[in-house]
C-alpha cells in the first residue's frame, strides 16, 4: 500500500518553525519601529532648536513659555512666539508633536530655554532615558 502526504508529525514541525519565524519577524519588526520613533524624535528637536536659534537672532530673546511642543497654544513659532496661528514672521510653521508615546516639553526664557523628552531606546549616540536640548545641543 503506497499512501502519498504528510504525517501528523511533519505537519506540526512544518508549523512551529513558521510560528518561530512569525514570532522573530513582530519582534524585528517592533525594535523597528521603536527606533524609528526615537530617530524621528531627535531630528524633530534639533528642527526646533534651529527655529529657536532663528527667533532669537531677531528677537535677542527665547520665547517665555512653558508648555508642550506641537500641542495646543504651540503648533507654531513666530514672531509672537509658540502660538496656534502664525503672526509676523515664520520660525517654524507646524512645530512637531512628538510620536506617541511621549511629549516634548519647553521651559523658555529669556537667555535660554531647556526642551525634554525621552527616548524608548538607544538612538543618536544617546541610550535609553530623558534628553535635554538647550542651547548648548543635547545632553543626556
Amino acid at each position: 500500500m503506497n499512501k502519498k502526504g504528510f504525517t501528523l508529525i511533519e505537519l506540526l514541525v512544518v508549523i512551529a518553525i513558521i510560528g518561530l519565524l512569525s514570532t522573530l519577524a513582530v519582534v524585528a519588526l517592533g525594535n523597528a519601529r521603536e527606533k524609528a520613533r526615537d530617530s524621528k524624535r531627535l531630528s524633530d528637536v534639533k528642527q526646533v532648536q534651529t527655529a529657536l536659534e532663528l527667533y532669537f537672532n531677531d528677537n535677542s530673546s527665547y520665547p517665555v513659555e512653558t508648555g508642550t511642543l506641537g500641542a495646543t497654544g504651540f503648533e507654531t513659532l513666530s514672531s509672537a512666539g509658540f502660538a496656534a496661528t502664525v503672526s509676523g514672521t515664520t520660525y517654524m510653521g507646524q512645530v512637531p508633536l512628538s510620536p506617541i508615546p511621549g511629549a516634548y516639553s519647553y521651559v523658555g526664557a529669556t537667555s535660554t530655554y531647556t526642551i525634554s523628552f525621552e527616548l524608548e531606546g538607544a538612538a543618536g549616540g544617546f541610550v535609553k532615558g530623558f534628553v535635554t536640548a538647550t542651547p548648548n545641543g543635547l545632553t543626556q
